[in-house]
């Protein structure tokens, strides 16, 4: 018996629409929809991220080049959303396969019920057997909630809907050590156990790689850790030829990514996966395997570090940290505050930084901070800044009234795995 996945699919613009012509590419799209089809059939349920909106309105409205304006950027948005929906749904229509529309923007997700009600739509599409496909709404985003770009919108959707795999179609077969195109002597990556551990030794400037596309590797490797953490396997892949994802999916649910993968020099790993690719006539890609059960973000967390924006952050010495990520993790108390950036209203969401203290109890400024957190703060910045450093049983007297002995409870602090 075949087991049954959830898996999403990222498409980039320069798959779907030619870059020099910007006509449509119908080819790539239909056997993106044989390939979903197939996998449906087979008890898959699958859900699409598709950018082309922008690329698409560019065409129907005759314009070479992307606007600087952002309301005609909107504008043109607008125009191309309901083509690209439209042309998605006459190819599935083909097979009669169903399909569903979900525009969303950072924005939809920063409160945790809506949060929950797009995990709960997504999941009663899948139920229902349509294949939701989901783009950033860029006729309303601004920079300010903008998801950036749809690679991290796709690892979002795969966090939120608990998929097993995210397949990141590309233009090319796999992550390499450098440009192929530009340096022959690059070298392919084809499996990254741990990507929070970085990659040593790999170029991954350039930035998109098309005039249709705002992506490029970079946020295909930020895509990858944020689905990692999330408990979600993440392949890079060539978009030309999606129906190498069925045999994909079958070669990692065969070498059940073992144990031993991650005790592996990076090298020497990179040898035995290529030779296992090629015993099992499985096509060049590259996979990233997820973090394990015990380690994975929770729901909550992953909304807290990836679909929240931080309006500030405090400052906390080494001692409240090693307190909030223990196993019986404890909130954050304000005597760990040693300073306040920014301004933030109370609930709104901080990052938590790693400072150290000087010899007055006061932030030593010569070491660098590190960004360890997330959380929403029972307190304003203003409030912050008066109590900070204190015991909780003094902000009543310092505050003239006690909101909560906490800076912020422990559920709603999120670390990343470490």
């Amino acid at each position: 018996m075949v087991k049954q996945f959830v898996i999403v699919i990222k498409l980039g613009s320069s798959s779907l629409v030619d870059e020099e012509t910007k006509e449509p590419k119908l080819s790539i799209m239909s056997l993106i929809v044989e390939t979903v089809v197939k996998l449906r059939r087979r008890g898959h349920k699958v859900i699409i991220v598709s950018s082309g909106g922008i690329a698409v309105g560019l065409k129907t409205m005759n314009m070479k080049g992307r606007p600087k304006k952002l309301s005609k950027v909107q504008a043109i948005a607008a125009v191309g959303q309901g083509r690209l929906i439209g042309r998605w749904d006459s190819l599935f229509s083909e097979f009669d396969q169903r399909i569903a529309q979900i525009l969303i923007t950072r924005n939809d997700i920063v409160d945790w019920t809506q949060y929950k009600n797009a995990q709960n739509t997504i999941s009663e599409l899948l139920s229902m057997g349509v294949v939701p496909i989901v783009n950033e709404n860029d006729t309303l985003s601004v920079s300010e909630i903008k998801f950036g770009d749809n690679d991290t919108l796709s690892a979002i959707t795969a966090a939120l809907t608990g998929a097993d795999y995210l397949f990141l179609l590309t233009d090319v077969d796999c992550l390499y050590t450098d440009n192929p195109r530009a340096n022959p002597d690059a070298k392919p990556i084809l499996v990254v156990p741990d990507i929070s551990q970085g990659l040593p030794g790999v170029n991954t400037d350039g930035g998109s790689g098309s005039d249709v596309g705002t992506g490029g590797m970079k946020t295909k490797l930020i895509a990858a850790e944020l689905a990692t953490n999330a408990g979600v396997h993440t392949i890079i892949m060539k978009s030309d030829t999606p129906e190498n994802i069925s045999k994909i999916v079958l070669y990692m649910q065969e070498r059940d990514d073992g144990v031993n993968e991650l005790t592996q020099d990076l090298a020497d790993l990179q040898l035995t996966e290529m030779q296992s690719l090629v015993n099992n006539h499985v096509p060049l890609h590259t996979r990233f395997i997820a973090n394990s059960n015990h380690h994975h973000l929770k729901n909550r967390q992953f909304w807290m570090l990836h679909g929240l924006v931080s309006q500030g952050a405090v400052i906390i010495d080494i001692g409240a940290y090693e307190a909030l990520t223990r196993k019986n993790k404890a909130g954050l108390l304000p005597a760990g505050v040693i300073e306040v950036q920014g301004s933030f209203h109370e609930h709104e969401c901080i990052d938590i930084k790693l400072g150290v203290r000087d010899s007055d109890g006061n932030l030593d400024k010569s070491v660098a901070l590190k960004t360890v957190g997330r959380a929403r703060c029972n307190y304003t910045s203003t409030e912050l800044s008066k109590i900070k450093g204190l015991q909780s049983d003094q902000i009543e007297d310092i505050l003239g009234y006690a909101d909560s002995e906490y800076v912020a409870h422990r559920e709603n602090l999120a670390f990343p795995p470490h």
